[in-house]
């Protein structure tokens, strides 16, 4: 059954946003068009509760609620992921048993924040979280925001003690720690990018595929992009990775999840609303985005 789940998330996982209504509410009617958007569009795979979900400014009862109304809505249609991750593990853990896993594939895990554990604590971490989860789990290693980096010796030492830790998503664009893991790591353990920009050259590598924002605008040319270079055809990955590379940039330049909910209001599939600390993008970047979503064809 593992291997099948294995199997069944490589390619592209949409790291789904969470729309919300002017008033700052959940907005189902909205997260339903992105989530049909994404599935009719050929992705392999749907993670909720990311940071591009803006997970950190859910409750928990709104959390339970998000995953049950993606769970319905999927229908075992495609695997679903959650993620579930902080740096406080025995809260985690308790997290982890209040959370309805009917319908759940995975658990993404970022790596443990602002305490700055060592090498030690963050194997530690995760490997009560792999003792205490009902489901295969995926390491989530982003310095740029954590502060904290999941090391090659530490991922290779967790995928070869832990076997319900089925791979990693990498976002620390060092790639000689991704190296590292590739060349060593066990048979069936996914290496994932968590970069959409660094993603062809990953796959290059030997990578598995992405959990991408800029899928949930363009679900069907980022997917086809990650296909095309897992079957090692570059040639025409790379004609879709240069149409989207200068969006990809700029979705950024006001910071995530900032840059793709404004793409997604341009595209009509939800209103440009963010909970704070987050703000909209400013007015240059929205209309350099704008631009560039009118030039992609």
């Amino acid at each position: 059954m593992m291997q099948k789940l294995q199997h069944r998330l490589k390619g592209t996982g949409v790291a789904i946003v969470s729309p919300f209504t002017s008033s700052g509410a959940l907005d189902f009617a909205a997260f339903e068009k992105i989530l049909n958007h994404t599935l009719i569009n050929g992705v392999e795979y749907i993670v909720l509760l990311g940071t591009t979900g803006e997970s950190v400014t859910l409750s928990k009862q709104e959390k339970k609620t998000i995953i049950e109304f993606a769970v319905e809505k999927i229908d075992k249609r495609i695997p679903l992921v959650v993620g579930i991750g902080g740096n406080n593990t025995s809260d985690i853990v308790l997290t982890i048993h209040g959370t309805p896993f009917k319908g759940v594939d995975a658990i993404l895990s970022v790596c443990p924040y602002y305490n700055k554990p060592s090498q030690e604590g963050i194997y530690q971490h995760f490997k009560i979280l792999s003792e205490a989860s009902p489901v295969p789990l995926i390491l989530y290693t982003v310095p740029g925001r954590t502060s904290s980096n999941i090391s090659a010796k530490t991922t290779l030492r967790l995928a070869n003690d832990c076997k319900n830790i089925i791979g990693i998503k990498e976002a620390s664009a060092n790639f000689d720690q991704i190296c590292t893991v590739l060349k060593n790591r066990p048979e069936d353990f996914l290496v994932i990018s968590g970069d959409d920009g660094l993603t062809l050259p990953l796959l290059a590598l030997g990578a598995d595929g992405v959990i991408s924002v800029v899928a949930n605008a363009y679900p069907k040319e980022f997917s086809d992009m990650v296909r095309w270079g897992l079957e090692g055809d570059f040639e025409k990955a790379r004609k879709i990775h240069f149409k989207l590379i200068d969006l990809i940039n700029a979705l950024f330049a006001d910071g995530s999840p900032s840059g793709i909910k404004a793409a997604l209001e341009i595209r009509q599939l939800c209103s440009n609303n963010l909970r704070l600390p987050l703000v909209p993008v400013n007015i240059e970047t929205y209309a350099l985005i704008q631009n560039l979503i009118s030039e992609i064809k």
